[in-house]
């Protein structure tokens, strides 16, 4: 492979900083390579959105449109030439089981990821990336504080690639090739995983955009129209100020559903190996490889208005993805966004297998919980699966939490004041990924009883994985 084969054009040896044996390593090190040649464009165009977006209106109506103008052209040129700097001193490259980020012109920096810690990759598309052919890769590992090495941009097929190389270095190289679909599980019994290298499930847009409709903002945003149309015409104020204020907060109200279609929006899951594949979205697209080794919890949720279509939604805990994103589109967490309950255990029977939903044991806390829990005592539960342990709670809103025994970290048991006046305790099962799952309000006895069985079944279990080969 040339030096710089990333940008197409070969660089010769030892002639720039970045080409063997310069500064980019010693001599038979793999040469380091740059982003695609566009990429300075792209985050030009996105700079000039920014700076239009300072500068505001009222700076054009201080300066006329032409002193407007030109200093939109002054900053969108200098974060171009800023762009262009940065593009030309950014390389990367695997060197062993490591994959090196070299970036910076003064202050030279080299974040070198190691790939066994590899959590999550993912081929990320927004909108102007789509329009030019481009992709951005993204790369999430254990104790990270943020998305690691967001390397923008690729073309997609380079990014397709060096995801596969990532993966295959980490020891979780996807399969690749015909995806077909996956047969429903027959009536009754358990379904079984998948091959390696299958579909299992394809979300209709349709579905997606019914499920949004079917949601407290969407449900009650007519009425509330109705309402505000009502003040105004009895008012008879309609004032500027008024009405940009009313479809402001509207907005705001709208704005969840609207986001959940986006990101949604041709959702397909596919599985890859040992890992799962999640594509996703309409302005940008995603797509995420899950190691299954990763998954902490399978998440199970029942929202109010879906209970009368049977529909539910799926959700992943990862081990050690980042909390502190800012945007919460970037955790790999999506299983399945909407979904009737067949699919449903099609795909758990992917992540956990032999594990179904609809058998699953439940018991429900004592008689005096009532005095804590007059309503929802009734749907608080906790049981102990062979594979899983299994929370259940939500009065309007159902969830049911799963816990493989060999993810749990750790075992507590916690009263609260009430708690202990009577007799009661909460049981949790701590795991890496952060939330894990709490069985509150059980019988003391019944909660150190509970506790010691789980740190039992989670020894047995992790001392059957590192037994398990590969």
């Amino acid at each position: 492979m040339p030096p710089w084969s990333g940008s197409g054009h070969p660089a010769p040896a030892g002639a720039g900083p970045w080409g063997p044996p310069g500064p980019g390593g010693p001599a038979g090190e793999e040469p380091r390579q740059r982003l695609h040649p566009l990429s300075p464009a792209l985050h030009g165009a996105k700079s000039l959105v920014v700076v239009i977006a300072g500068l505001s209106w009222s700076t054009l109506s201080r300066v006329g449109f032409g002193w407007f103008a030109v200093l939109v052209a002054v900053f969108v040129l200098g974060a171009t030439v800023l762009s262009v700097v940065s593009w030309w001193n950014t390389g990367y490259h695997v060197v062993g089981r490591e994959l090196r980020v070299h970036e910076g012109l003064l202050w030279r920096r080299t974040r070198a990821i190691p790939l066994e810690r590899l959590q999550a990759v993912e081929v990320v598309r927004p909108l102007l990336a789509q329009l030019t052919g481009l992709a951005e890769l993204r790369l999430e590992v254990v104790g990270g504080g943020k998305t690691e090495a967001p390397l923008a941009y690729l073309s997609v097929a380079e990014a397709t690639a060096l995801r596969q190389r990532l993966l295959a270095v980490a020891g979780r190289a996807p399969v690749t090739g015909h995806v077909p679909e996956a047969a429903p599980p027959a009536a009754g019994a358990p379904p079984a995983p998948a091959p390696a290298g299958r579909r299992l499930h394809v979300v209709r847009n349709q579905d997606l955009l019914v499920s949004q409709l079917l949601t407290p903002q969407a449900f009650l945003l007519p009425f509330g129209l109705a309402f505000v149309v009502a003040q105004f015409v009895s008012e008879g104020s309609w004032s500027f100020i008024a009405v940009a204020s009313t479809l402001t907060a509207m907005a705001g109200v709208v704005l969840q559903p609207v986001r959940r279609v986006l990101d949604d929006w041709g959702f397909r899951l596919d599985r890859d190996g040992d890992a799962l594949r999640v594509r996703n979205g309409l302005l940008e697209t995603r797509v995420q490889t899950v190691p299954l080794h990763r998954v902490q919890t399978v998440g199970v949720t029942w929202p109010l208005l879906w209970r009368m279509k049977g529909w539910l939604r799926l959700r992943l805990e990862v081990a050690g993805y980042s909390a502190a994103e800012p945007d919460d589109r970037n955790r790999p967490d999506r299983l399945l966004p909407v979904g009737d309950a067949p699919t449903a255990e099609l795909v758990v029977a992917e992540v956990l297998p032999g594990v179904r939903l609809a058998a699953l044991p439940d018991t429900l806390p004592p008689r005096r919980a009532r005095w804590l829990r007059p309503l929802s005592r009734a749907r608080v539960g906790a049981g102990l699966d062979e594979q899983v342990f299994i929370t259940r709670s939500g009065l309007l809103t159902r969830r049911m939490t799963l816990v493989p025994y060999a993810r749990i970290q750790s075992v507590r048991v916690t009263q609260g004041p009430a708690q202990r006046r009577l007799r009661l305790a909460t049981v949790h099962a701590d795991t890496a990924g952060g939330s894990g799952a709490a069985a509150p309000d059980r019988d003391l006895a019944e909660a150190w009883e509970l506790a010691a069985e789980l740190t039992a079944r989670s020894h047995a279990a992790r001392r059957t994985d590192r037994r398990r080969p590969g």
